[in-house]
């Protein structure tokens, strides 16, 4: 299933940091954007965090 990518993620590293996404990316075929997704979604899987659903963020227990 493909996600809704409606939400703009911009960040500040060191050259060092960026050099490494930037070939972990290219070793997996991967733009940076797309490499960043998939480390963020298997960090989230190994801590088992989920995202809250977007109906529910905001929402407050009335």
């Amino acid at each position: 299933m493909k996600r809704l990518k409606d939400e703009t993620l911009s960040i500040r590293t060191s050259a060092d940091i960026k050099q490494l996404l930037r070939l972990a990316a290219e070793k997996e075929h991967r733009s940076i954007a797309s490499m960043m997704e998939v480390m963020i979604l298997k960090y989230a899987e190994e801590c088992g965090l989920k995202a809250e659903a977007p109906e529910l963020r905001g929402k407050s227990d009335e």
